[in-house]
């Protein structure tokens, strides 16, 4: 696996990701802080993909060509991370390693575009959730075992970094949301 040079260490932001694998209650965590008053991202996934149907293209059309998919969302959580001030503090649904965890999931090699992306990364504190059982929608359609793999890259993932990662564990989402605060 290729190793994550990151530019300036040294530089600090008041960026807390909230991250894990699909289906363990990142955006209801994310809405939860919204609701409590705190600054919070969208998840560039989903709204890639809510994007993409505006223009007529199924869902299924988007995710075919997953190299444009993945590139799609890198480039809305490239654009969205250069527009916080490393001042504000700001929860993250998903942020830019999350990509390279998908790229190993789907066996896409790194491109320049995400190389150069993850040297420029600061994060003040990662929040990994633990995985919920799967709910697919239309927007979710992995299974339980891609579920899982998925988790695990991006825990591997955050973990290479040198940022401070803390595991919420699976409890009421109003629970979830107490832990992470009284973890900052």
């Amino acid at each position: 696996m290729e190793k994550i040079i990151i530019n300036n260490p040294s530089r600090q932001t008041n960026w807390y990701v909230i991250t894990g694998g699909p289906s363990s209650g990142k955006t209801t965590t994310v809405n939860i802080l919204r609701e409590r008053g705190y600054i919070t991202t969208m998840e560039h996934a989903r709204h890639f993909l809510d994007t993409q149907r505006l223009k007529g293209k199924t869902i299924e059309e988007v995710r075919k060509n997953q190299r444009e998919f993945q590139l799609g969302v890198l480039d809305m959580q490239i654009e969205q991370e250069k527009e916080i001030a490393p001042h504000v503090q700001v929860f993250l649904d998903r942020a830019i390693p999350d990509a390279l965890a998908y790229y190993r999931f789907l066996n896409l090699s790194v491109d320049d575009k995400l190389r150069d992306a993850l040297r420029n990364i600061s994060y003040k504190k990662i929040f990994i959730m633990d995985s919920l059982p799967l709910k697919n929608d239309y927007a979710r359609n992995e299974n339980a075992a891609a579920q899982k793999k998925i988790h695990e890259l991006i825990t591997a993932v955050y973990e290479s970094l040198p940022f401070p990662v803390v595991h919420v564990p699976v409890l009421p989402a109003e629970e979830r949301v107490d832990f992470i605060l009284k973890n900052l």
